[in-house]
């Protein structure tokens, strides 16, 4: 499990289930948290987690039965933003993500908050209980974070006008985690970002200027991976970082050409760009063609549709494989919109071998 490993923690076993739905109690049924406590015990594991999304009382549930602490996928992808995030912009959206979800599991955090606290002045009134104090300080703190980002929202949308007003190209990169995304930032840029081989490498967009031949300059951005079932409080908290994909003159979709759920990733990354509105042209760009084997060798080529428009372009970042196709193709779609032939670059088919 990709998650566990980004996060830094070292798994010991995995315990697999299936049911028809989600008990209402558990999430999986009470045999099998039995099970999950006794390999939890056997294992002296220090907490378990769920692939899943718990609500709060299921979780609370779980984690009495198993008398350890319990995280669902929501709180280990937050665990991991918390640890990848570089600027003070990807804090401040890190810290948000997390104070909202635990907004709805504050019961969860306080095993003393059935008792209510008496006294005045700042504590609060008489009788008030302390779950009421914790969502109040929350609340506080939720609204001096989303003006931070607001204020550097702000800032951000003042760049781009100055960049609009030079007719400056802009691209994004997205993708989903792991794609490849830094490194082929780095590849084209020089630009040094950090990259590894594990997911959420990147929070912090991070943007180049670019000269390619017959185009001028062109502003690159690499920004945050997406993944499957990606929570909306986290897509709510980036969408500040994510309004540099919403405005790009193109979309850059890097894709795992070695992975053999590529195009799964792909249409799910396609889904949380529909959701924050991001309708710019997009050229799919399948990355580590030279990791694809099995069969599924693949060359560095520009790919047209039928109507001689780009719509794919095959590159390996990591060996420089194709990337001068892919800097042309760039260079052509940036010259199509300065001429208003309209960069248009179409989604293409599923790859047939």
């Amino acid at each position: 499990m990709r998650l566990i490993q980004s996060a830094g923690v070292r798994r010991h076993r995995v315990v697999k289930g299936r049911r028809q739905r989600p008990d209402p109690r558990f999430y999986v049924g009470s045999g099998k948290v039995g099970e999950i406590r006794r390999a939890a015990e056997e294992l002296n594991a220090a907490f378990v987690v769920f692939n899943h999304e718990l609500s709060p009382a299921q979780a609370r549930n779980v984690e009495k039965e198993v008398e350890r602490r319990v995280m669902d996928r929501t709180e280990l992808i937050l665990e991991i933003f918390s640890q990848r995030a570089q600027t003070s912009e990807g804090k401040l959206q890190v810290e948000l993500a997390r104070l909202q979800h635990l907004a709805t599991r504050l019961v969860r955090g306080w095993t003393h908050l059935e008792r209510q606290r008496g006294g005045l002045g700042a504590t609060g009134g008489p009788g008030e209980k302390q779950i009421e104090l914790d969502r109040r300080y929350i609340g506080q703190r939720v609204k001096v974070l989303k003006e931070k980002i607001r204020t550097l929202q702000r800032q951000r949308h003042v760049q781009r006008r100055a960049r609009s007003r030079r007719d400056v190209f802009s691209v994004s990169i997205v993708g989903y985690t792991n794609a490849g995304k830094s490194t082929l930032f780095n590849a084209l840029t020089h630009a040094g970002a950090y990259e590894a081989d594990q997911l959420f490498a990147t929070l912090d967009t991070t943007s180049r200027r670019v000269w390619l031949r017959e185009a001028g300059n062109v502003v690159l951005s690499d920004t945050v991976g997406f993944i499957r079932d990606l929570p909306h409080n986290l897509v709510a908290a980036f969408r500040a970082t994510l309004e540099e994909t919403v405005h790009a003159d193109l979309l850059l979709h890097v894709v795992d050409a070695s992975s053999p759920a590529r195009e799964e990733q792909a249409s799910e990354v396609d889904k949380v760009l529909a959701e924050i509105g991001a309708d710019a042209p997009r050229l799919l760009v399948w990355n580590k063609i030279d990791a694809a084997g099995s069969g599924n060798e693949l060359s560095p080529a520009v790919e047209r549709d039928q109507y001689g428009r780009i719509s794919r372009v095959f590159v390996s970042a990591r060996t420089g494989a194709g990337l001068e196709g892919l800097r042309e193709a760039i260079a052509e779609l940036a010259r199509q919109r300065a001429t208003g032939r309209g960069a248009t670059a179409v989604l293409p088919q599923p790859f047939q071998h």
